[in-house]
């Protein structure tokens, strides 16, 4: 028996007289590129890309965005709106060197993410705050007056 392919000459390695399959060049290539590594080769290695957990909560008055980001500094935040869209995004460049008598060691880190969110039309844009501490991003979007909830109330019949 032959290990041998007949290739005919238009290059195609698929033969439909033989038991032998052999993957296309774009499924072979998904393959290779959508196949998950194992994890030895992903435990120290960072993509740069992340993007952190967000609650979005609404309160009579108005809607809270909680960002989890730990690890970060309040100056490492760039919050922008831009017609209804707010975005908040963030780069983080480390470098290390460690020089001793016969090698020198540099480390690099790189870390980014943006996020942005449509805002509603009931957002009050002028009155939007936010603060960042133990590790949250707090952004406050107040309501418009008209878009807050008024209280139940009764209404007297004439």
């Amino acid at each position: 028996m032959s290990n041998l392919v007949n290739v005919p000459k238009n290059g195609s390695l698929a033969n439909t007289n033989s038991n032998v399959s052999f993957p296309s060049n774009s499924n072979w290539l998904d393959d290779i590129f959508n196949r998950d590594l194992p994890s030895v080769f992903t435990s120290n290695f960072n993509t740069g890309v992340s993007l952190p957990k967000v609650n979005i909560k609404e309160t009579a008055d108005a809607y809270v965005v909680e960002m989890a980001v730990p690890g970060l500094k309040k100056s490492d935040f760039k919050l922008d709106l831009d017609h209804h869209v707010l975005s908040i995004s963030t780069e983080k460049k480390e470098t290390h060197e460690e020089q001793q008598e016969n090698y020198t060691r540099k480390e690099f880190g790189y870390s980014a993410f943006k996020r942005t969110f449509t805002l509603l039309e009931t957002v009050d844009d002028d009155k939007i705050s936010a603060n960042y501490q133990d590790g949250i991003l707090n952004i406050l979007l107040p309501k418009k007056e008209e878009a807050k909830q008024k209280p139940a109330r009764q209404i007297k019949i004439s």
